[in-house]
C-alpha cells in the first residue's frame, strides 16, 4: 500500500519474503499492475481500486472525505486470468475483512475511470492548492476540467478501453463534448456531480505540503504515456505534470496563479 513512486524500493522488498505461492494485491493510484507484474509476474498480482476518499490527519488518524456510510466504504477488484482460483478466493476473504469488495469484469475500465477523476481533479487540485470541490466550482479550474476528461476519454477509447460507471454516472458519456455548447454544460454540471466529494484533498498535494515528493507521474503521467503509445495529444496533462514537478523543486509556489499557465493548453 505504498505509492507507486516507492515501488522501486518496496518490490525487491516483498520478493524477498513473498511465499512462491505469495500474491501481491496493489491499491494504489493509475495503473499499477503492469508494473508489478513485469517484475512479480502475472500469477502474483492482483489490483484493487479504492472508492472512497479520505485524509491522513496524524499517525493513526484518518477523516473520510467522501461519503462515510458502510455501503459507500467499498472496494473493486477484477478477474485476473492468471492468479489461482485459490489465491483470489483467499485474497477476496481478507479484503472483505476491510469492506465490501465487488468484482468487476472491467477492471482496467474501473482504473481509468478512476484515474480520470484523479487526473482532473486531484491534478488540477494540486496545482491551485485546492480541495476536489474547489476545483468543481473555481470558473478556470472549471474550463480546465473540462478539458482535462477529454483528454483522459480520448486516450482511453484509442487503446479501447471502456469506462465504467462511477456512482452511477456514465463519465464518458455525459463528461464527452465535441462542441463549444456541451463542453460548456460539462463546466456547468461539475459543481453538481461533485458535491459528495467535494472535501476530498489530492493526496498529491498533501504530499507536496509535507515536503515528500508525490505520484503526478503515475497519474497525470500515466495518461500521457497512454497518449504518447497510441498518438493522442495530451496537452493539459503534459502541462500539469510540468507544473507539479515544478510545485515539487520549490519552482513555483501552490497557488491559483497556476491555472492561468495551463489555460493556454485549453
Amino acid at each position: 500500500m505504498t505509492k507507486q513512486q516507492q515501488n522501486a524500493e518496496s518490490i525487491p522488498f516483498l520478493i524477498e519474503h513473498l511465499k512462491d505461492e505469495g500474491l501481491v494485491i496493489t491499491f494504489q493510484n493509475g495503473i499499477p499492475e503492469p508494473y508489478l507484474e513485469d517484475a512479480l509476474g502475472k500469477e502474483r498480482v492482483m489490483g484493487c481500486t479504492v472508492e472512497w476518499g479520505a485524509t491522513l490527519k496524524g499517525p493513526g488518524v484518518c477523516e473520510f472525505t467522501s461519503d462515510p456510510s458502510p455501503d459507500k466504504l467499498s472496494f473493486r477488484t477484477g478477474i485476473f486470468p492468471d492468479v489461482s482460483d485459490e489465491m483470489f478466493n483467499e485474497a477476496l476473504r481478507l479484503m472483505n475483512k476491510m469492506g465490501p469488495v465487488n468484482i468487476s469484469s472491467n477492471f482496467i475500465g474501473d482504473r481509468w475511470s478512476k484515474l480520470l477523476v484523479n487526473a482532473t481533479f486531484a491534478g488540477i487540485g494540486t496545482v491551485m492548492g485546492g480541495t476536489f470541490g474547489e476545483v468543481a466550482n473555481d470558473r478556470k479550474a472549471q474550463r480546465i476540467a473540462a478539458a482535462c476528461v477529454k483528454e483522459c476519454i480520448d486516450t482511453a477509447h484509442a487503446a479501447g478501453v471502456e469506462f465504467t460507471k462511477v456512482q452511477g454516472i456514465n463519465i464518458s458519456k455525459l463528461f464527452y463534448y465535441t462542441n463549444f455548447l456541451k463542453k460548456r454544460f460539462i463546466e456547468y454540471l461539475l459543481p453538481f456531480v461533485m458535491k459528495k466529494n467535494g472535501n476530498i484533498r489530492p493526496s498529491m498535494l498533501q504530499d507536496l505540503e509535507k515536503g515528500k515528493k508525490c505520484e503526478v507521474e503515475y497519474i497525470n503521467g500515466e495518461v500521457c504515456r497512454w497518449g504518447r503509445k497510441y498518438q493522442v495529444p495530451t496537452p493539459v496533462n503534459n502541462k500539469i505534470v510540468e507544473i507539479i514537478k515544478k510545485e515539487e523543486s520549490g519552482e513555483l509556489p501552490i497557488s491559483r496563479d497556476n491555472l492561468d499557465i495551463l489555460l493556454k493548453k485549453v
